[in-house]
């Protein structure tokens, strides 16, 4: 035992250690360069093994199950927490016939220990980044990948030759502790703990049709709906501001419409696409759909666009805006996003949406 961790308590020493553990993973690249050149210098910490079996030990609960999460046997688990108690002089687990419970002092070191395993797995993509400093991974939702941004991709290609763009488009949330993706595009409320977060584009909805349909059933004004058959956009936003065709309606006073009756999509793309085939009304995404209003697949028939709150957002951990595909991409993504809404701001100002 060090000299001055003489008096300290067991969950005063281990938490110190494990904080020297996390402070040498903030400080990787000078603490590096330091050791290069004084290379007996050294901080003392305990077995990389050791606290990854205590944190999915912890985590579980079980000694049984962190095995099987680490490929290994129980009995390694065990002799690899025996090891850091032995390191740290402190019992890391009580043994109660409900089944383990955590110290005090593991209950106090837990949250640096994790913290710094955060930032080894994010520095380890940052390695792998740097290795391949030509891929860019990105997630999107599939309506908005579908609509808005492949087709504007090409000019980044143009722009940045150099880099390939590797894209998925999925609804789930991307968990960027895997370090397998570098940024992903959100539409929501703009609260995202723990990333940066730049906001691209706010979001309206507007009635649309095609026109050869409008051409067949006239639509002139919202009590024409009642001739019309009603699309619904049932994408899983959960954004309460965003006007169903029932809500639409209330609002505007319309009677003797059923706004419950009509298909229903579960992605915006595909009742924008049912709209540009003649298959009825929809309410849809402004931005989403406004290549299509610009190629004439559709029109808005009256003027009624309503805003919604949520907005499209580019998120993407801290240390992932310090590569410079990243740095590219998202002052790409921030030129487009500009460019797009002030083309709406001059259209909406000529047509008085």
């Amino acid at each position: 035992m060090l000299a001055d961790e003489k008096g300290q308590s067991a969950s005063e020493r281990l938490q110190t250690r494990l904080e020297e553990a996390n402070s040498q993973t903030r400080t990787s690249a000078g603490a590096f360069s330091k050791t290069m050149e004084r290379p007996n210098e050294r901080r003392r910490l305990p077995p990389l093994n050791a606290l990854r079996a205590f944190e999915a030990a912890a985590r579980h609960l079980n000694f049984s199950r962190a095995a099987d999460e680490l490929s290994v046997t129980p009995g390694a688990v065990s002799q690899q927490i025996q090891n850091l108690e032995d390191y740290v002089g402190a019992a890391l687990f009580k043994r109660t016939p409900k089944g383990l419970l955590l110290t005090d002092a593991a209950q106090t070191a837990l949250p640096a220990l994790r913290e710094a395993f955060d930032r080894l797995a994010e520095a380890a993509s940052l390695l792998t980044a740097a290795v391949d400093g030509r891929r860019l991974t990105l997630t999107a939702a599939p309506s908005f990948a579908a609509k808005w941004l492949v087709p504007r991709l090409g000019k980044f290609e143009q722009a940045h030759p150099q880099v390939d763009v590797w894209l998925s488009a999925g609804m789930e949330v991307v968990d960027f502790a895997t370090g397998e993706v570098d940024m992903a595009i959100r539409y929501g409320s703009g609260r995202y703990p723990g990333l940066e977060v730049i906001r691209l584009m706010q979001e309206s909805v507007v009635p649309v049709a095609s026109p050869e349909l409008l051409e067949q059933n006239a639509l002139e004004r919202p009590d024409d709906l009642a001739h019309h058959i009603l699309l619904h956009d049932g994408s899983p936003d959960a954004d309460d501001s965003c006007p169903d065709w029932a809500m639409w309606l209330a609002a505007r006073g319309i009677k003797g419409v059923d706004g419950a009756r009509g298909p229903r999509f579960n992605q915006s793309s595909l009742v924008i696409e049912a709209a540009a085939n003649g298959r009825g009304i929809a309410l849809a995404k402004r931005t989403l759909a406004q290549a299509d209003l610009d190629a004439g697949r559709l029109v808005i028939p009256f003027e009624a666009s309503t805003a919604v709150d949520f907005a499209y957002y580019v998120v993407h951990p801290k240390a992932k805006g310090r590569l410079p595909q990243v740095k590219a991409f998202v002052n790409w993504l921030k030129a487009e996003a500009e460019a797009h809404e002030a083309a709406l701001q001059t259209m909406d100002n000529g047509s008085g949406i």
